[in-house]
């Protein structure tokens, strides 16, 4: 109820507040105009992520000092520290690069920030910047009307540039104005408490803005203005910089569980480094006055000065946190986890995956991985053996022979709860990636991932029916037919066995020449079932009746065994398609290589 009526009443007093102030509606509007112009840099950022920013990331993340400078860097230039975030959680979170990787870029991402404060600081409001605002404008309006996208993304920047110009100018003529009629310096605090009461003030300012670069622009040109003085900026800082954590916060509550222990990590660095820079404001700021002298910052110029506080607690806080980052992830893995739940939910199947064709095909990656993963259980307990004996080095052979009881199983419940559920968020999320643009091999490969998807989803609605048969012959007294499940039982096994040690190798080295030979075993053993089984009812061994049952059942696995070859292909696919795809027998070849071996063996 309290939410329902909490933005009408943002937008009442809001109104009242421009209505009643023309200063502070000149300042509303530059910070409205500051925000639209971050929200053109992101979308003109966006678009050119199809690929080059993707690969940048993956080969600038494998050593912790790369992803430091990678986050400090990119936010440098992008202007936009939850561009980057959001980008960074959507890799995290489809497991593209580590959550080392993801903590370090986010800490760079920090110190990547500190540098609007230098140019809003030491340009922005020293210099007509209006003036250079208008022509840019109009140029970015010309882009922005072409067809090309990436003529729309150069329009989207230089629109965003401009907006960023023009707001930090109506923002500093409406503080101006406003000292004029109200003087926010008579409430300025000394002592802790002024450090406290000004960095919850800043917190708030930037939940509210949704925006650091925001804050620190209202900070700057407040203290510029006189309205807030030296010390109390300060703490205005830090307050920015810890309420920053809620933007990635935000993001991360639709994301999967690499994205939350990321935003976590993300809320301990700047809790941590908050804390630090409060227990030692008055150190800090004296050792601001030591380095502004040798970099040959004036005394009394607080503007940048405050721009150098803000880098220097930044910079304190990476240093602090930078030895223990290896700590900090395994215990976000260890105490950060999924909770049980009996409908399975999508691991990797997030919003954040969407905005880019990369993470878009990654994220649907893993997730038919994990859909493979739940029906390989399934599929084991079908079987009647456990998974742990099938993923062990075992004897399958023993296992089955000596299986003494068929395990009860009800097969459609787990399907529904399991498989189908998620497979249905898979093919929902496809749909969603492509009413988006994208390139033409993410669409490639997100057709055959959804069709992957739906061969497991064949591979476990044929034991359905196999587990119903399964659980009336398998324990059989006639021989014969126990002989034949067993049979039945033992192939798949071994199949999901070699399926699950394809899966676990190092992509570099599968081929599809390791699929031709699962594919012709498959191809063998089911045509030694048909002849073994056309041998048995001509000498009578087993009723009619029953070998129509055991000849469907020997059907049902060998499109279990496809299915499951089939969508395994598609997950090593990306190992196997440039070299390997060619020689990747069809139907007619495996024919061809059977009448061979059936020929030689005569």
């Amino acid at each position: 109820m309290l939410k329902k009526f909490t933005f009408p009443a943002v937008l009442l007093f809001l109104a009242y507040a421009l209505w009643a102030n023309a200063d502070f509606m000149e300042i509303a509007a530059g910070v409205a105009l500051f925000m639209f112009g971050m929200l053109c840099l992101e979308e003109g950022f966006k678009a050119f992520t199809g690929g080059t920013l993707e690969t940048i990331l993956r080969k600038s993340t494998d050593r912790l000092w790369k992803s430091l400078a990678f986050g400090m860097t990119s936010t440098t230039v992008m202007q936009s520290s939850s561009l980057v975030s959001l980008i960074t959680v959507s890799f995290v979170s489809a497991e593209m690069i580590t959550l080392a990787a993801g903590i370090g870029i986010i800490m760079g991402a920090n110190i990547g920030t500190t540098t609007g404060a230098w140019l809003i600081a030491g340009l922005g409001l020293k210099v007509d910047i209006a003036a250079y605002a208008m022509p840019v404008l109009v140029f970015g309006m010309v882009f922005m009307m072409q067809k090309s996208k990436v003529r729309k993304g150069i329009g989207s920047l230089m629109l965003g540039f401009a907006f960023l110009f023009l707001g930090i100018h109506f923002m500093k003529e409406g503080f101006e104005a406003f000292q004029q009629t109200f003087d926010l310096t008579e409430y300025a605090m000394t002592g802790l408490a002024g450090v406290l009461v000004f960095t919850l003030i800043g917190m708030l300012i930037t939940v509210i803005m949704q925006s650091s670069h925001a804050s620190l622009l209202i900070i700057i040109t407040a203290l510029s203005a006189g309205q807030v003085n030296y010390e109390n900026a300060l703490a205005l800082a830090i307050g920015a910089n810890l309420g920053s954590t809620i933007t990635i916060v935000l993001g991360s509550i639709a994301s999967n569980l690499g994205g939350k222990r990321l935003a976590a990590s993300h809320v301990l660095f700047n809790v941590l480094t908050a804390v630090v820079a409060i227990s030692f404001i008055t150190q800090l700021g004296q050792l601001v006055d030591v380095l502004a002298e040798l970099l040959g910052i004036r005394e009394q110029d607080y503007l940048l000065k405050l721009a150098l506080f803000h880098t220097l607690f930044n910079l304190l806080g990476v240093v602090m946190l930078t030895p223990f980052v290896g700590k900090l992830e395994a215990a976000l893995i260890r105490h950060i986890r999924f909770e049980a739940k009996t409908t399975e939910k999508p691991l990797y199947l997030f919003p954040e995956a969407l905005e880019t064709p990369a993470t878009v095909v990654n994220a649907v990656r893993k997730e038919v991985q994990h859909l493979f993963d739940n029906a390989f259980g399934l599929l084991a307990h079908g079987l009647s053996l456990k998974r742990a004996t099938i993923e062990s080095d075992e004897s399958l052979a023993d296992a089955v022979k000596y299986t003494r009881r068929i395990i009860p199983l009800d097969v459609e419940d787990l399907y529904e709860a399991k498989i189908k559920s998620l497979h249905s968020d898979i093919v929902a999320f496809i749909g969603e990636a492509q009413t988006r643009e994208s390139t033409r091999t993410a669409t490639e490969e997100l057709y055959v991932l959804r069709q992957a998807s739906r061969d497991i989803v064949e591979a476990v609605k044929g034991m359905k029916h196999l587990h119903n048969n399964l659980s009336r012959h398998g324990l059989s007294s006639n021989l014969a037919v126990r002989e034949r499940y067993d049979q039945i039982r033992l192939q798949l096994a071994k199949l999901l066995r070699e399926l699950r040690e394809l899966l676990k190798e190092e992509p570099s080295d599968v081929t599809s020449l390791s699929l031709d030979s699962l594919k012709l075993s498959l191809e063998k053993a089911s045509r030694k079932m048909i002849d073994d089984l056309d041998e048995m009812i001509r000498n009578r061994r087993i009723a009619p009746s029953i070998a129509t049952s055991i000849m469907n059942d020997e059907n049902y696995a060998t499109e279990i065994s496809r299915s499951l070859l089939d969508a395994v292909h598609t997950l090593i696919r990306p190992a196997v398609a440039a070299q390997a795809e060619p020689l990747s027998l069809d139907e007619k070849e495996l024919q061809q290589l059977m009448e061979q071996d059936s020929e030689s063996s005569r």
